[in-house]
């Protein structure tokens, strides 16, 4: 179903607004990272997730795995 012009313009107005505020929000989300960093430089609650050199199990028994 195609867009109506008042559609295809709100959309347009959004998209606007959105490319504006990017590169502030990206910003914004630096300063708050070199803040956190100055303020706290380790995390003592932070848990690096395992990675294991084990195999994934089997599929299931029965499973043909072709999703029909």
């Amino acid at each position: 179903m195609p867009l109506t012009p008042d559609q295809i313009r709100t959309r347009d107005r959004f998209e606007t607004v959105i490319g504006f505020a990017a590169p502030v929000l990206n910003l914004v989300l630096a300063v708050g990272e070199r803040i956190s960093r100055t303020v706290e430089p380790d995390d003592h609650e932070y848990y690096p997730p395992r990675s294991t050199q084990a195999e994934p199990p089997p599929p299931h028994a029965g499973s043909t795995g072709g999703g029909d």
